[in-house]
């Protein structure tokens, strides 16, 4: 089984959200629905994937999540674009 840490954002250079989880298509599929009506990504319209990783554990995908809450904002977006330069909705890619 495999974990997830994750960015989404409302757009290029736009208001941000990071998370773990162990199915990511759900995860990130619950973001584009706003499926918690409440919450910081439905309120700010966060829900293009631009960035993830793949951990072992529960444990080290919860630890990445917790560091880069923790980082600058500049860090986060040099993050992103050395993995998606364009800012593509990286969810496309992950459907089967």
């Amino acid at each position: 089984m495999a974990f997830f840490t994750y960015i989404v954002a409302s757009k290029r250079n736009g208001t941000l959200y990071i998370g773990s989880t162990d199915n990511l298509i759900v995860r990130i599929s619950q973001h584009r629905e706003k499926a918690r009506p409440d919450s910081f990504t439905a309120r700010y319209d966060v829900d293009i994937l631009v960035w993830f990783e793949v951990h072992e554990t529960r444990a080290t995908a919860f630890r990445r999540e917790r560091q880069l809450k923790k980082w600058n904002r500049l860090w986060k977006l040099r993050l992103i674009e050395e993995m998606n330069p364009g800012w593509h909705d990286l969810f496309e890619r992950l459907q089967p």
